[in-house]
């Protein structure tokens, strides 16, 4: 018998050894503290304050996602600017051909849908901001390879290049705007349309520095004569409906002083897209 007590634990015993060395958890217990202090964070969870804070943390998040999204729409408007990047690869083409060939086209106004302008990719004559900016990325890479093939290029110069297209561009606009605000002319026109009607000279352009390179000075002065008469007339043909009265835009007689400004208007800014065409690309073909 008292070997047997020595060896093993006693069959008639009712209750387990609770005499055992300090640190040894008896065994009906390690799953219950395992349980209790493996997982702190519902604890934390449980805890009212931190969910009132977890809940005010996140207010003042979303709160301040709508002051940043609604300052950067006042300012950049990036919903607006999703329209005018609404473009397919048909629509590209053909107002690629309507820029250098604008004479056989006949509907110039502007597609609406609920008071709402469609897309450019429904409407070919709705302004876009794709081909501008293409425009403006490809005259400058056009810029520098003609400057490559006259040992001219560095990229100093090519960087004073884009400088000065982007400024020019963007004083065109500013003289435009505020010539608008001096006529005081009530139109839909916005800053982007602005934009968008101020680049597309690049095509042209690109046109004139391409044929320059292949055929010398002559064939840029012959196209580039080609593509500004032709912007010149998509100009007046888009703008007229813009900044004249209806009765202008149909083709009856302006009178009045103001419609006459606003005439006059129209014109200087469809004379300007030549002039700024030339400036910008008579240095790049000798």
């Amino acid at each position: 018998m008292r070997n047997t007590s020595m060896d093993g634990t006693d069959p008639s015993q009712l209750f387990d050894d609770t005499s055992a060395a300090p640190g040894v958890q008896p065994t009906g217990f390690q799953g219950q503290g395992v349980g209790t202090m493996g997982h702190p964070g519902r604890t934390l969870l449980s805890d009212p304050m931190s969910n009132l804070a977890m809940a005010y943390g996140s207010s003042l998040a979303s709160q301040g996602k709508d002051l940043v999204d609604k300052n950067l729409d006042r300012f950049l408007p990036i919903s607006k600017l999703k329209y005018y990047f609404a473009v397919d690869t048909v629509y590209v083409g053909k107002k690629l051909g309507l820029l250098v060939f604008p004479y056989m086209h006949q509907n110039w106004e502007v597609s609406y849908q609920q008071d709402t302008p469609v897309a450019p990719r429904f409407d070919i004559n709705a302004p876009d901001l794709y081909i501008p900016a293409m425009g403006f990325i490809t005259y400058i890479l056009v810029a520098g390879l003609a400057l490559g093939t006259q040992n001219r290029f560095t990229p100093e110069i090519l960087g004073m290049q884009a400088s000065s297209a982007l400024v020019w561009l963007i004083m065109e606009v500013l003289v435009v705007l505020l010539s608008l605000y001096l006529v005081t002319v009530n139109t839909d026109l916005t800053t982007i349309d602005l934009v968008a009607f101020s680049g597309y000279k690049y095509v042209g352009m690109i046109v004139g520095v391409v044929a320059g390179l292949l055929f010398g000075r002559t064939g840029y002065y012959l196209t580039l004569l080609w593509c500004c008469i032709s912007i010149f007339v998509f100009m007046i043909r888009t703008l007229r409906l813009k900044l004249l009265s209806e009765a202008a835009a149909q083709g009856v007689l302006v009178h009045g002083a103001r419609n006459q400004l606003r005439m006059y208007l129209t014109m200087s800014i469809a004379a300007a897209q030549p002039i700024f065409m030339y400036w910008l690309t008579y240095h790049l073909v000798r």
